[in-house]
């Protein structure tokens, strides 16, 4: 991922908000001729220090629960559309319209398992996690037949984070007045992923203030 100094971020508090925000990633394989192979799913993410984990499951099927070893995974962001008139200073040769947003590329080892006890653990774990984030009590059963026969069609893994880059593009390359004129038109938007993107930059912006 291409990222400017200016929006190289290395706390990995914001990775704790971007996978907080959106567990529904993408990864990233070489398939066998050769051509990148991706899939889109939810994972249950787990951090102490820099020590990253990543755990979810694929479709048996799919081409990717046969690869292990080097990987890449994708995590998305609020993003948005910033009009170059929003800027106090939009006369500038160097003002011109552009897309703000955070995001994330790790680097790191695949390690697929299909232990059974191994999978129903997996799978409890993340219908519990997911269930709660939807007021709902749904659970996997591993004592019920019915339940551990659906294990057999999918293959889990354990993503081990080798390697985290966070790009964080929220105006903090512009002056603070032309930031603080972008927050503001897009809390006037009023809809939520421009109100969304706001916060994202106001948080960013005081943390940076705080910190200097």
């Amino acid at each position: 991922m291409f990222t400017p100094r200016a929006f190289a971020e290395t706390d990995l508090l914001w990775l704790d908000r971007l996978l907080a925000r959106d567990p529904f990633i993408t990864v990233l394989t070489t398939g066998d001729d050769g051509l990148p192979e991706l899939t889109r799913l939810p994972v249950l993410y787990r951090r102490e220090g820099d020590q990253i984990e990543l755990r979810g499951h694929w479709a048996r099927a799919n081409p990717q629960a046969r690869r292990t070893g080097p990987a890449k995974v994708l995590v998305d962001g609020p993003h948005g559309y910033v009009s170059a008139s929003w800027y106090p200073d939009k006369e500038a040769a160097a003002r011109v319209p552009t897309w703000n947003y955070a995001a994330a590329e790790l680097r790191g080892q695949l390690q697929p398992f299909d232990d059974t006890d191994a999978l129903a653990t997996l799978v409890g774990e993340l219908g519990d996690h997911f269930e709660a984030s939807v007021g709902q009590a749904w659970q996997f059963e591993p004592h019920r037949d019915d339940h551990r026969r659906q294990l057999r069609g999918i293959v889990g893994f354990r993503f081990q984070v080798e390697q985290v880059q966070l790009k964080l593009k929220l105006s903090q390359n512009h002056p603070d007045a032309n930031q603080q004129a972008v927050i503001a038109a897009l809390e006037q938007l009023q809809s939520p992923h421009s109100t969304e993107l706001a916060q994202w930059m106001r948080r960013h912006r005081d943390e940076a203030a705080a910190g200097s």
